[in-house]
C-alpha cells in the first residue's frame, strides 16, 4: 500500500513573531530569546509585570491644540478592542512590555491631521512624566492627502514604558521626530509602529541623547502599493548608557521602497549600544526596493556597539535590496586635515562628530528643526565651549 505525500506551499510568513495586546500571551524574556539576546533585562524587569505607575501626558506647543488631544481610558486593563487608529494602522503589540504598557495606561496622546490638510508649521508634543514611572499611549494620525511635520519630546526625568502607532493614509506625507534628550539617569522602552498607506510618505526620525537605558522597537508595514518607509536615527551614547535599536521594515506590498540609517556616536568604557535593522520582503511585495545602514563611531577604546542587519527575500522580483553595517574610531586622515588648518585637535574631533550625523539630519527639511537637532547634539559633545576657548 503506497501514500501520497500532500505537498503545501510554504509558509506565507517566514520570520513570525506574536503579536497579542494581552500581556500574557507573551511570555516573560529571561535573555535567551533572539530578541532579547543583547539586552539587559535586569535593568527593566519591573518593565514586564503591571506596576501602579502613573500615565504620561503632554503639552502642545503654540498653534498645534487644534491637532492634539488626550483622551481617558475608562478600563485600560480590561479593554481589549483595538482603538480606531489601532484598527487603521492593524498594530498589536509584539513583546510583552509594549503589552503590558497598552493595557495599563490610563490615557492616550493623540495627535490627529484632517483629510487634505497640509500643516504649514511643526506640530509640538512635550511628552511629561506623571510620576517616577509612567505608562505611555501615544497615537498619530494622517488623514488622506495630508501633509504634516509632528516632534515628539520625550521627558528623561522618568522612567516610560510605551508605545507609539502611526497610521499615515493614502497620499499622505507625514514626518516624526522622536527627540530623547536629557538626563542620562531614567529607563525608556518604547515600541513604535508605523502604517504607510497607498502612495504615502513616511519619514521617521529618532535623536537619542539622554537617558540611561533607552530601548526602542520601531517598524513599518504598508497598506497599500506605491507606499514609502523611511527611518532614520543618530544617537550619541556615554557614561555606560545602553541603547537598543531594533527596527523590521515588512514589506508586505508591491512596488513600495524604505530606507533605514542610523548613526551612533560613543564614548564610555561601560556604554553599549545595539542596532538590529530587520527587512523582510513578501512574496507579493515584488517591485519594491530597500536599504538599511548601520555606522557606529567610537569616540574612545573601550564603548561597545553590536550592529546587526538582516534581509530576507522570499521574491526576487525586487528593484533593489541591500544592507551594510560598519563600526570604526575616529579616521586620522580627516584629523591631520583639520588640524593642519589651524584648528586644535579637540575641536577637531567635535567637528568630525558633527559632520558624521549631518546626512541624517539633512533629510529633516524644515531648518528650525534641523538646527535645533544640531545644537542639541553639540551641546552633549562640548562643541560649543571649545569654540569659545578656541
Amino acid at each position: 500500500m503506497s501514500t501520497t505525500t500532500a505537498l503545501t506551499d510554504p509558509p506565507s510568513d517566514l520570520a513570525p513573531r506574536i503579536r497579542s495586546n494581552d500581556p500574557d500571551a507573551h511570555e516573560v524574556p529571561n535573555g535567551r530569546e533572539e530578541e532579547w539576546r543583547f539586552t539587559p533585562i535586569a535593568r527593566i524587569a519591573d518593565f514586564f509585570e503591571a506596576q501602579a505607575w502613573a500615565s504620561i501626558g503632554a503639552e502642545c506647543g503654540e498653534g498645534a491644540e487644534e491637532f492634539v488631544s488626550i483622551r481617558e481610558v475608562d478600563d485600560p486593563s480590561g479593554a481589549s478592542a483595538a482603538s480606531a487608529v489601532e484598527q487603521a494602522a492593524g498594530w498589536q503589540a509584539t513583546d510583552r512590555p509594549s503589552a503590558v504598557a497598552r493595557s495599563n495606561a490610563a490615557q492616550v496622546v493623540a495627535v490627529s491631521i484632517p483629510a487634505e490638510r497640509e500643516v504649514a508649521d511643526v506640530i509640538v508634543v512635550d511628552l511629561q512624566a506623571g510620576g517616577e514611572a509612567n505608562y505611555a499611549r501615544i497615537e498619530i494620525e494622517a488623514g488622506p492627502f495630508s501633509k504634516a511635520t509632528v516632534v515628539l519630546r520625550h521627558d528623561m526625568t522618568a522612567d516610560a514604558n510605551g508605545v507609539i502607532v502611526t497610521n499615515v493614509s493614502d497620499q499622505a506625507n507625514l514626518t516624526v521626530l522622536n527627540m530623547y534628550d536629557g538626563p542620562r539617569m531614567s529607563r525608556h522602552a518604547w515600541q513604535w509602529a508605523a502604517t504607510v498607506g497607498r502612495d504615502a510618505t513616511f519619514l521617521g526620525l529618532t535623536i537619542t541623547l539622554g537617558g540611561s537605558f533607552v530601548r526602542l522597537v520601531p517598524s513599518v508595514r504598508y497598506a497599500g502599493p506605491g507606499g514609502s518607509g523611511e527611518m532614520l536615527g543618530a544617537f550619541l551614547a556615554t557614561d555606560g548608557q545602553f541603547q537598543e535599536f531594533r527596527l523590521l521594515v515588512d514589506h508586505n506590498e508591491p512596488h513600495c521602497t524604505s530606507n533605514v540609517v542610523f548613526k551612533g556616536a560613543l564614548a564610555g568604557s561601560d556604554t553599549h549600544t545595539v542596532w538590529i535593522g530587520d527587512v523582510l520582503v513578501r512574496r507579493e511585495a515584488v517591485g519594491i526596493e530597500t536599504y538599511e545602514m548601520n555606522r557606529n563611531l567610537l569616540l574612545e577604546d573601550g564603548p561597545r556597539a553590536d550592529s546587526v542587519p538582516n534581509l530576507e527575500l522570499e521574491t526576487g522580483d525586487v528593484v533593489g535590496a541591500g544592507h551594510a553595517s560598519a563600526t570604526g574610531r575616529f579616521d586620522d586622515e580627516q584629523l591631520f586635515y583639520l588640524q593642519s588648518r589651524g584648528i586644535p585637535e579637540a575641536l577637531a574631533r567635535q567637528l568630525v562628530v558633527r559632520g558624521f550625523f549631518v546626512d541624517v539630519l539633512d533629510k529633516v527639511a524644515d531648518e528650525t528643526l534641523r538646527a535645533d537637532v544640531l545644537r542639541r547634539i553639540e551641546e552633549r559633545i562640548g562643541m560649543e565651549a571649545l569654540e569659545v576657548s578656541a
